[in-house]
């Protein structure tokens, strides 16, 4: 079975998986795993380095933060799985976290604030509250009502011509207020025209390859 384990380690830390070397703190923990929950899903090595060696846990006391970063600093509390490896004379804790169906999932941080995060590759990063607004409308009852205007045709026709646009640019182009222009992105990206491109500068919005300009066009 430890084959297994070494196999997973080879393949580094990335979109699904991350190492962690030991657990001090449980609202970091928490972080990791709402961004995985956010996204696609993935698994925490814990007593791995970030260069891939084993150093083992010490103590049950690493389970018992996982669990307080899941169910008491993550909003809504996360599901999650177990399994202990023996290896090299040591234990390394798999912690494997489901893509969510209750997005955002939220992660408090040390000033008591709840915020969410999504995976990039082998980063965390601080959720656009476009994409937040995004899903809390995914889960409403009442769905999503718009209308295609000339603001929602503008964007459509900027991205038709430019690979992405950011949130200030399409408030400045189509000179709208922050909250409508919050409000189109957001609809756009339930309903899969707009996709999120998140980098260590920022998010910006492109066209999904998907989209049908022809279908959006019956809202007109």
């Amino acid at each position: 079975m430890s084959r297994y384990l070494y196999k997973l380690i080879e393949q580094g830390e990335h979109d699904q998986q991350d190492f962690k070397y030991c657990i001090n703190d449980s609202k970091k923990i928490a972080k990791s795993l709402v961004a995985f929950a956010n996204t696609k899903g993935g698994r925490l090595l814990i007593g791995v380095k970030d260069n891939g060696k084993i150093a083992g846990i010490s103590s049950d006391e690493e389970f018992y933060m996982i669990e307080s970063a899941a169910k008491i600093y993550s909003k809504p509390p996360i599901d999650f799985t177990t399994k202990q490896w023996q290896v090299e004379g040591k234990t390394v804790l798999e912690i494997e976290v489901e893509p969510g169906n209750k997005k955002p999932y939220l992660a408090k941080d040390e000033n008591g604030k709840w915020l969410a995060y999504i995976r990039i590759k082998d980063e965390n990063f601080l959720a656009h509250r476009i994409q937040v607004e995004a899903w809390e409308k995914e889960k409403s009852a009442h769905g999503i009502y718009f209308t295609y205007t000339n603001s929602e045709r503008l964007l459509i026709e900027f991205l038709v011509k430019n690979p992405t646009i950011s949130f200030s640019r399409f408030m400045r182009i189509a000179r709208l207020s922050r909250r409508d222009a919050g409000n189109i992105l957001s609809n756009f990206l339930v309903i899969g025209i707009l996709k999120t491109i998140t980098t260590s500068e920022g998010t910006i919005f492109a066209l999904n390859p998907d989209f049908d300009k022809e279908e959006l066009e019956k809202f007109a």
